[in-house]
Formats: C-alpha cells, sequence, structure tokens
C-alpha cells in the first residue's frame, strides 16, 4: 500500500484462493491438488506458502492429527496481488475450524506469516493481514504483532490493473537498498502519518498529499515497463493516487467513484501503449477477509 510497504494493505473481494483442508489420520501436511493459477507451485508442503503455514500450525499445536490440502489458485503467480498469502490465510482458516480447540485470529496471522516467507523469503504482514482481517489494514510488529483495521472514507473506489508480465517477488525485494537517505526517511514518515491520518478524518487533500512512496516505488518501477507513464495518467485522471501493488507488476490507484471509470481508461490505455494486455478490477474496498465456506 504505497506509503506502508510491509506494514500496511487492503483486501480486495474481486479475487482470492479457495483452498480445502480435511483432517488426515497421519500427523503430517500433505497438499493433494492444485489448479487454477498453478503453473510451477511446489506440492511439498515445505516449500509451499500454504503447506508451510500449516506445518507451523500442526508443530505448534499438536492436534494428534494431520492436514490433507486443496489449492485452487484465484490470484495470478507473480503479481503483486497477495496470491502467497492468499493461499497461507486460506489454510490456517480451513485448518483452524478442524481444530478442538480453534485459534484466534492473531495466532492465525502468526501461521500464515511463516507460510508468506517460503515465497518471499522474509516475514512481513502487508499482505497477510488484509487478507486475514478485512479492509485497511495496519500491522505493527512481528514477533508480537498489533493488528488496527483503518477506516475509509466513503466515496473511494480501488482501481486495479494486473499487466501480463511475471514478476518475482524475491526479486522485487532482493534489488531494495539496505540503506535511506535521512531526508527520505523523513519524507516517507510524513507521508505514512499524512495517509493515515486523514483516513480517520475524511481529509481527502491529504490523503492525495501523502499517496506519495518516495523509497520503494523509485526502485522497483525499473522493473515494470510504462509505469511513469501509467501512473502519470491515472493521476491526470483524477485519482487520489497510483502506486505499485506488493512487489508489482500492478498497479493500483483510489479514486471518487465519479472519477474512477476515468482513471481505469487512462491506465489502461498507457499499458496498451507499453504493449501489454491486462486485467482490470474496479471495486470497493472490502472490509471482508477471508472466510470459511462450509464443503458438502
Amino acid at each position: 500500500m504505497a506509503v506502508g510497504f510491509d506494514i500496511l494493505g487492503f483486501s480486495v473481494g474481486a479475487l482470492g484462493d479457495r483452498v480445502t483442508v480435511s483432517r488426515t489420520e497421519t500427523q503430517d501436511v500433505t497438499i493433494t491438488d492444485i489448479t487454477g493459477f498453478a503453473d510451477k507451485l511446489p506440492m511439498d508442503p515445505a516449500e509451499n506458502t500454504a503447506g508451510r503455514a500449516l506445518l507451523v500450525m500442526l508443530k505448534t499445536l499438536q492436534p494428534g492429527f494431520g492436514f490433507a490440502m486443496r489449492i485452487d489458485k484465484g490470484v495470478p503467480l507473480g503479481s503483486g496481488l497477495g496470491g502467497s498469502a492468499a493461499s497461507a490465510v486460506g489454510a490456517v482458516l480451513a485448518a483452524n475450524a478442524l481444530l478442538p480447540h480453534p485459534c484466534g485470529k492473531l495466532a492465525l496471522l502468526k501461521f500464515a506469516m511463516q507460510g508468506e516467507a517460503a515465497a518471499s523469503g522474509s516475514l512481513h504482514v502487508d499482505n497477510v493481514s488484509p487478507s486475514l482481517f478485512g479492509g485497511l489494514v495496519l500491522t505493527v510488529g512481528i514477533d508480537h504483532p498489533r493488528v488496527t483495521q483503518i477506516p475509509v472514507p466513503e466515496g473511494i473506489r480501488a482501481i486495479i490493473v494486473h499487466p501480463h508480465m511475471f514478476l518475482s517477488t524475491r526479486l522485487a525485494r532482493a534489488i531494495l537498498k539496505r540503506d535511506v537517505e535521512l531526508s527520505d526517511f523523513v519524507w516517507q514518515t510524513a507521508n505514512l502519518a499524512g495517509f493515515i491520518s486523514g483516513c480517520y478524518t475524511n481529509d481527502l487533500d491529504m490523503i492525495r498529499s501523502s499517496f506519495e512512496d518516495v523509497v520503494i516505488e523509485p526502485q522497483r518501477q525499473a522493473l515494470i515497463p510504462g509505469f511513469q507513464a501509467v501512473r502519470l495518467a491515472a493521476m491526470q485522471a483524477g485519482a487520489l493516487g497510483c502506486s505499485l501493488s506488493g512487489a508489482g507488476p500492478t498497479l493500483f490507484a483510489w479514486a471518487l467513484a465519479p472519477d474512477a471509470h476515468g482513471v481505469l481508461e487512462a491506465m489502461r490505455r498507457e499499458f496498451a501503449a507499453a504493449c501489454f494486455s491486462i486485467d482490470e478490477w474496479l471495486v470497493d474496498i472490502s472490509g471482508d477477509g477471508a472466510r470459511l465456506i462450509e464443503s458438502g
């Protein structure tokens, strides 16, 4: 979520993964099938985000049984749309429903974080927390995460545009510098504070002026052909802000409802000029995170 690198994100109900979990007599985790956007996803639970999350859950809780899991991937791989987090969250939520003493959401968050690390190589929560809790979510801390759902002003819609290219999360993290200039640190901190303040006070001008990532986005934008043109077109069409979704290559914008279709059209046009086919969504910012669906 732009200014909230690794700590701030929002959920989208328009797409997601479906994970089906059942008990097994053997006290281990098996993946029986992966469908959907499943190309090259590992069947070994230790190397799969959902599988690793369940392995950690099983080792920690020792319920006396194991889990078998099927994954239907609805989120494109390497898209920056939180697909690894979606699988991990879906897995632990489904498995939790099978426990004699289900865990609370914070415990599930910690299990899912361990699964997310299988894809990105590090523990971070900006995708996992919104997938689990829903809405715009700020999460502070790793060992003892504190989760806060941030209000989103009425009338704001999210425009999400995914160009048809694959971008490895590990690669996108590997290129990042480990040092930040003091001036950029101050600027980014001010933007994060201003953005959150604007959400709480319905101050759209504050949101617009703070909706800029000056640390991560400048480093990653070179990985996405046409990025600058797409972002500029979105802003000129009336977006409150436009940035990378996760590691990219997906871009997202926020806009008021009357401007949202124009923003989408502007982003679509610039990606076409860069010779990219796209997937696109224009959605409300969903307050719903992962949910249980009883299987027959």
